[in-house]
């Protein structure tokens, strides 16, 4: 089998992995790249193989770096299936539909820009149309239950922990002869996690890729995280300021928002107006609400015998653009929930805007930001920043939590990995930035003496 590194190899974006196997081309994972603008499109509408010549998709989750160019690859000629989990599926809908109304609208912006230098328009990258043919070949299968996909290969999805309906990928394959278990991380989950169960272990593996994106990094402890987060939130209500709370749609909206509700009824944040200000993160809310089969057994509980754990009296969630606008009027302090976690599109490029200049705001960061993201340049400490294309000096105070990180961290994913046992071969070390790869990988390497450990450049092709 050969496996083609196409992207999240030694960075965390436009996650995409060829396999060849048996004569057939199995793709895992179709996301899209982000970074720079002016290197984004172009990387992502040109992809490095033909789309008809791909057999089938098997996808680890939902978030738009995992499946965000499923559309472009059905554009331009693939019609096989796409495979993932339920909740994966329902989560992947509205994502790539939301996708291609930013598509649509970036390039309207853009060509708008372009007819002032006498210059012609740009397409989007996909349609609205593009996104639904995606989604109308989705093949959907719960956890544990194994599928042939092809000849020789059998999926089965093992739950990752990491969002709603996030899987590891094991696939059984037959080469003649031979038979192996390879496995795909997905994106792993810390454990313990406030809403969805611990990652599973899988048996057998005999060769593992496994993301890194945390691979040389600790997160604070979980345990200081609300302890953290009451004391942030109340210092900057004092101040009659309001929290401005960059999160993806997926997971980390779903998260803070349970967590502020604990905090609520224990007394230690002030019941202050709270908005979901995000079309993509309310149905996404809905979609967790119909999948409570991802719950642990304390969410389960606590949906079962105390309230929505995803709503409270003094939270608003928000799809209309006019009560979004209405939220630049507010006077009192709130705290705004809004899409995305990057700060690279959506409304929350809107509150950044109005808030980012007044010092009794905060900026709270409970995710991930890649690098050249707007929000990487906020977490760094510039002075100023650019969005929508004009300067914004940074006065109010920036904090980050990264305890809500959806991402195990450098000790979590050595346990995850050890938890695996002695029967691992080779191990390829993704979806991390070069530092952080390559580090996880001397970890390893170190720890499990049996298994050869490499980190591939991007575009790398090697056989297993």
């Amino acid at each position: 089998m050969k496996v083609h590194f196409l992207g999240a190899t030694r960075t965390t974006t436009g996650s995409m992995y060829l396999l060849e196997v048996n004569g057939q081309r199995l793709l895992l994972e179709c996301g899209l790249y982000q970074g720079r603008r002016a290197d984004t499109l172009e990387r992502n509408r040109r992809l490095p193989f033909q789309a008809e010549s791909i057999d089938a998709v098997i996808l680890s989750h939902a978030h738009i770096d995992h499946c965000g160019n499923l559309p472009n690859l059905c554009r331009q000629g693939f019609t096989g299936n796409i495979y993932c989990t339920f909740a994966t599926r329902d989560l992947a809908s509205i994502m790539l539909e939301d996708s291609a109304e930013i598509q649509r609208a970036d390039a309207e912006f853009v060509s708008r820009k372009r007819a002032k230098l006498g210059q012609p328009p740009v397409e989007p990258l996909y349609s609205q149309e593009d996104a639904e043919q995606a989604i109308r070949q989705f093949v959907a299968l719960n956890y544990d239950r194994p599928l042939p996909v092809g000849d020789g290969v059998t999926v089965t999805f093992r739950d990752a922990g990491h969002i709603l309906g996030s899987a590891q990928v094991v696939l059984d394959i037959r080469e003649g002869n031979r038979r192996f278990r390879y496995l795909f991380s997905g994106d792993v989950g810390r454990g313990g996690d406030e809403i969805l169960r611990d990652p599973q272990v899988v048996e057998d593996v005999d060769f593992l890729q496994v993301e890194s994106t945390y691979g040389n990094r600790e997160h604070s402890p979980k345990a200081d995280a609300h302890d953290h987060i009451s004391r942030l939130v109340r210092e900057t209500l004092d101040q009659n300021g309001k929290v401005i709370i960059p999160a993806f749609s997926v997971g980390r909206t779903q998260e803070i928002v349970y967590t502020l509700h604990q905090l609520s009824l224990a007394d230690k944040i002030p019941k202050t107006p709270i908005f979901v200000d995000s079309p993509l993160s309310v149905n996404a809310t809905e979609i967790y609400r119909l999948h409570s089969e991802c719950f642990n057994a304390r969410t389960h509980r606590f949906l079962r015998e105390t309230a929505n754990p995803f709503g409270m009296e003094n939270l608003t969630y928000i799809r209309e653009v006019a009560h979004s606008r209405k939220l630049n009027e507010l006077k009192d302090p709130a705290v705004i929930i809004s899409a995305s976690g990057m700060c690279e599109a959506g409304r929350i490029r809107h509150h950044l805007k109005n808030h980012i200049g007044y010092t009794n705001n905060l900026i709270l960061f409970i995710g991930y930001c890649a690098e050249h993201t707007l929000g990487a340049q906020i977490l760094n400490g510039r002075k100023s920043v650019n969005i929508f294309g004009e300067p914004h000096e940074v006065r109010a105070k920036v904090a980050s939590i990264d305890s809500f990180s959806g991402h195990a961290d450098k000790h979590e994913l050595r346990r995850y990995v050890d938890a695996l046992g002695r029967s691992v071969k080779r191990i390829s070390v993704i979806h991390g930035e070069g530092t952080q790869s390559l580090a996880f990988a001397e970890t390893l390497g170190g720890a499990l003496p049996q298994a050869t450990v490499f980190v591939p450049q991007p575009g790398e092709i090697a056989d297993f």
